[in-house]
Order: C-alpha cells, then structure tokens, then sequence
C-alpha cells in the first residue's frame, strides 16, 4: 500500500472520526481504510487511535501524527498543483458541494460537461442543504446561497438572487393575501421553513421602507430539503420564501403568486467559498470560473 495513500486516509479518520466515512471519502472499504491505520501503526510502533464501538479517537501519538501528516499532504498537494500549474495539465480530484436546489438545477448537470473539458480532473460532488463544515470535511470549493461567516475562507461572488415570497392560489383563496409583512405573523400565515441545525431560516428579512426587518415567522411543520417546501406550497400548503430563479417557471404558469411584493425579501448571494490556499490550485480556480459563466447563464435564462 502507498504510504501516502495511508496517510491521507489517517487524516480522514481523525477529521471524520470514524472509519466507514474515512474510506468513503478516499473511495476505499472500510477494510481497506482500516488496514491502512494498521499497516501506519506497524510502521510506527504505536497506537495512534482509541477505538469505540461509535468513534476514533487519536491518542496522544496520534495528534501529534496528525499534525505531521496534514503539513506533508498539503505540502504535496501545493507542490502538485504548481506543477499542473507550469503544464497546463491539471489533474486530481476536486470535491465540491452546494444545497440541493442549485445543487440539481445548476452545479450537478454541469460535472460532466466539466470534465469532458478537463478530462484529468476527478470531481466529487456532494449535495445537501445541511451546512457543510468546509474545512473539516475536505471540501475544496463550496457552492453556496448566503453569507461568508467564516473568517478562514474566502468567497468569490457569482451573482446576487433576487428572492420572492409566494403561495399557491388555493392557499391565497383560502387565508388571504397577506397585505403587509406583520400580517404574516397576526395573520397566522403557514410560513414554510428550512430547518436544519445550523439553520438560519427561522426568519425571513424584508426590505421594508424602515431598512431592512427580521420576522419571525412559524408554520406548521418545515423540512431540511429547500424542494420539499416548494413542493409543499405548490400543494396549498403554505408560504415560502425562496430565490426567484428557483420558482419563476411556477410562477409563469400561475401556480405560485407573488406576495408583499413592496416588501420584498432581502436577495441573496450566490457565491463560491474555499479554503485560502486551493484557490493555488488551478483545479480550484478552472472549477469556480466554469460554475461561475455557467450559473450566470443557467439563471439569466430561468428569469426570462
């Protein structure tokens, strides 16, 4: 086995603390990432885990190990990309995320066409509406709808989404139109929320002639998936607030309408966020130019 490959694999477990994730994230069984620790703590004459039914643990052998190994990886990982720099030949695996609605609609159907163009270059696409912890999990570029909060990374904007609020006609026919943002709340309107931990969406911000406001708005039950809540109000079920792009088609067709349309929400970035340093990469930056022309394209043309 690779020595390397081993080490890889080792920083993996300790970041993910467990074996089963680690050898999904190297694309390797769980037998083989385990025989990988094995063949690392033979090599090195010691324990480098605690071992639990539900968790690794590095022992004290095994943080300073780690410290090591991550130096040595990302120093190779430097030296590779300045060489696929000079050639013009990048190559490798690049993992990438974004949540489930941009993730479908605009990132995942364009990995192919991505890699017809660089045909040396893995890509390993994650989606989820989940928050994603950049750093602890490998991820080199994250595609995302929101703000940076994270003072390690960095972001390069893609474009700024306007957002609207809008319900089915059946809901509007049934509760009423809401005629300004308070009547949301007395109005005991069925917000439909996206919920998750770490979630910020347990209320919206309008842009009201005050500045912009916070409401805290409630519904009846939420949901973790952003396509789930549209689905929800295309059934009658409630009130969502969602970037336009995401729902222009159902409101083209009648099936979704506008709301508090003078009070609409605040918009949000589209933005690509990576670690400082694989921005070095030319794998890094070849991914975030393509997804940036492309998302521009994709939702220019889904506002017509």
């Amino acid at each position: 086995m690779s020595y390397f490959d081993n080490l890889r694999v080792f920083v993996r477990v300790v970041e993910l603390g467990n074996l089963s994730a680690a050898g999904r994230d190297q694309r390797a069984s769980p037998a083989v990432a385990s025989n990988r620790i094995k063949e690392l703590e033979r090599y090195l004459g010691v324990r480098l885990f605690n071992r639990t039914t539900r968790k690794l643990t590095p022992t004290e052998h095994g943080r300073v190990f780690y410290e090591g190994a991550v130096k040595i990886i990302e120093a190779i990982n430097e030296a590779e990309a300045a060489i696929a720099d000079l050639s013009q030949k990048p190559k490798g695996a690049i993992r990438i995320t974004a949540p489930l609605g941009i993730g479908r609609r605009l990132i995942a159907s364009g990995v192919p066409e991505f890699h017809d163009k660089y045909p040396d270059i893995e890509v390993r696409l994650r989606l989820s509406d989940h928050n994603i912890d950049i750093m602890s999990e490998g991820v080199d570029v994250a595609f995302k709808l929101g703000i940076l909060e994270d003072s390690n990374l960095r972001m390069r904007g893609i474009m700024n989404c306007e957002r609207v609020i809008c319900a089915s006609p059946d809901y509007l026919a049934k509760r009423g139109i809401p005629a300004s943002p308070d009547e949301l709340i007395t109005g005991h309107h069925d917000c439909l929320l996206l919920r998750y931990p770490g979630s910020k969406e347990y209320y919206w911000t309008l842009q009201t002639p005050e500045g912009p406001r916070k409401l805290e708005v409630s519904g009846p039950y939420d949901s973790d998936d952003g396509d789930v809540l549209t689905r929800w109000a295309l059934d009658g079920r409630g009130i969502i607030n969602k970037p336009l792009f995401e729902v222009k088609n159902h409101i083209n067709d009648g099936t979704l309408q506008p709301i508090l349309e003078n009070t609409p929400p605040v918009s949000i970035q589209l933005a690509a966020i990576y670690p400082h340093k694989r921005f070095q990469d030319p794998k890094v930056r070849l991914m975030i130019d393509f997804m940036t022309e492309r998302c521009q394209r994709l939702i220019s043309a889904m506002l017509e």
